[in-house]
């Protein structure tokens, strides 16, 4: 006896056929495609107006603008972190920058805080008093960024006068503290490098989720409802330590990153001012040669459209 209520054979359902504006794409119709099935763009739709927006920023942008010229802001992370800054204070916002003479490595070193951990370190050494051995934080010249109860003040306040934080995430490859198990915010100067004392390795995405957690915990715990907006540098790797070629290790390491920050804002979607903004996907999925003959840093051009897009977005104060 034949089940009629078996399902029928893949080759009796037709093709499902997608037109957007005067595009179509073709799909297998036997998939059941669920309640929010957004396809990927042909190279002629990323060419139309609003493609940015209904290809990649499309479920991440915020209910409306949030950031006034009077909102004070704090960005740091990677050296992308850099950009961002520049950009707003160039525009007129408060953001707390080098322009400020301050001390606090969130703002002379910010943009050198480049993996989780890193960032992590500052917010529970300035919010909970916790104490970091002193060999951990060195600036791109090499200085050591010292474990000063000085900063450390400096830094309680920046962090309790910030009304908006942009946390720029760069990468996973990171050096440690082979006695305290900490890490280094970036690799170990070469006269000072131990191998007793120092090791490498590249940190889990459950770390570096972890680490998110414990980032927005530390922020929460100042300001329960302060906006926190994450973005990935889409900065590669400037070299691996890994024995395996530097493209691959980079894609690994900026994988591991964007993984952890979807299970985290997944994990808290109960929280409304936390964002994401796809720095990241906008170089590498949507700009076109996005790259200076580095091949490493954006180029200007690419720098200011995405500074421009977050302005638009975010900031309520924009230029007419």
């Amino acid at each position: 006896m034949t089940d009629s209520k078996q399902p029928s054979k893949s080759h009796d359902i037709p093709d499902l056929i997608v037109t957007r504006n005067e595009n179509q794409a073709r799909f297998h119709g036997s998939w059941w495609r669920g309640k929010h099935t957004s396809f990927i763009p042909s190279k002629a739709e990323l060419r139309e107006p609003q493609a940015l927006e209904r290809f990649v920023l499309n479920g991440w942008l915020p209910a409306s603008p949030f950031i006034s010229r009077t909102t004070v802001i704090t960005a740091f992370g990677s050296c992308f972190a850099e950009h961002i800054t520049n950009y707003l204070h160039a525009k007129g916002y408060a953001v707390m920058g080098k322009h400020l003479n301050l001390n606090s490595h969130l703002i002379r070193f910010g943009e050198g805080m480049v993996n989780t951990f890193s960032i992590r370190q500052q917010l529970e050494w300035a919010i909970e008093d916790k104490a970091f051995p002193e060999c951990l934080w060195f600036s791109a010249s090499k200085e050591v960024a010292e474990v000063s109860p000085v900063v450390q003040r400096e830094t309680r306040d920046i962090i309790n006068r910030t009304e908006a934080f942009i946390i720029t995430l760069g990468l996973s490859e990171i050096w440690y503290h082979k006695p305290s198990g900490e890490v280094l915010w970036r690799a170990v100067p070469a006269e000072l490098f131990d191998e007793e004392l120092f090791g490498f390795r590249v940190a889990t995405v459950e770390e570096n989720k972890s680490n998110l957690a414990r980032i927005r915990e530390v922020i929460r715990s100042v300001n329960p409802t302060i906006p926190i907006i994450f973005t990935l540098s889409p900065v590669p790797l400037m070299a691996t330590f890994r024995p395996i070629s530097c493209l691959t290790a980079s894609t690994v390491s900026k994988a591991i990153l964007r993984a952890a920050l979807d299970e985290f804002l997944r994990n808290h979607q109960e929280d409304r001012n936390l964002h994401y903004f796809p720095s990241y996907e906008i170089v590498k999925e949507f700009v076109t040669d996005p790259y200076c003959d580095d091949n490493r840093h954006p180029r200007p051009e690419v720098v200011q459209g995405i500074m421009q897009c977050f302005e638009k977005y975010y900031c309520c104060a924009t230029d007419a």
